[in-house]
């Protein structure tokens, strides 16, 4: 491989050329760390780039659930009195008007029926307190309180209107008289 008419080198000769791989080898050894320190900066940024659109995506994600299921609140909290005053116009109904308006109050009960399907479909369930439940200020709201006798406190006595939820929401308390009878 070498060739024969090659002088040998001088030991000065073959150090300077070692110092000279050396550093070379220095060079490549250092041009190797800095490679990885900016692999493994780029790694952690990727790292960090995923996670933050698995966030968003799970974000994105649960607010378009919330707009599907509570965007309505709105319109159903605006159609709320449209059933009060349906419910009230059944009450209203004398035995004596019964029987001359039937068509018109059977139309107002099948507008009813159908009002209260369409809530059902779109989650919005009623709140019916009885007279006698206990009050629970999480679903009722006291309009009023009485002694009344034969009562415990705390008990509604009286429903006004009643509440309705969307889905897991309270959309209108449930409006009742309170008893506030005290214990005998």
């Amino acid at each position: 491989m070498s060739d024969e008419n090659t002088e040998p080198m001088s030991l000065d000769d073959l150090a300077a050329e070692g110092d000279a791989m050396d550093a070379a080898g220095e060079d490549v050894l250092a041009r190797i760390a800095t490679i990885e320190a900016e692999r493994d900066d780029m790694r952690d940024k990727w790292m960090r780039a995923l996670a933050d659109a698995e966030n968003t995506r799970k974000r994105a994600d649960r607010d378009r659930k919330e707009a599907e299921n509570y965007g309505s609140s709105r319109l159903s909290r605006d159609l709320l009195p449209v059933y009060d005053n349906m419910r009230r116009a059944l009450q209203s109904a004398e035995e004596a008007e019964k029987a001359v308006n039937a068509a018109l109050l059977e139309g107002v009960e099948l507008t009813m029926r159908e009002l209260i399907s369409v809530f059902k479909k779109h989650g919005i369930d009623p709140i019916v307190p009885e007279v006698g439940d206990k009050f629970d200020p999480n679903v009722h709201q006291a309009m009023f309180e009485a002694p009344v006798p034969g009562t415990k406190a705390g008990h509604i006595i009286q429903v006004s209107t009643e509440g309705f939820m969307l889905h897991d929401r309270l959309l209108r308390p449930a409006q009742v008289g309170v008893s506030s009878m005290p214990a005998s």
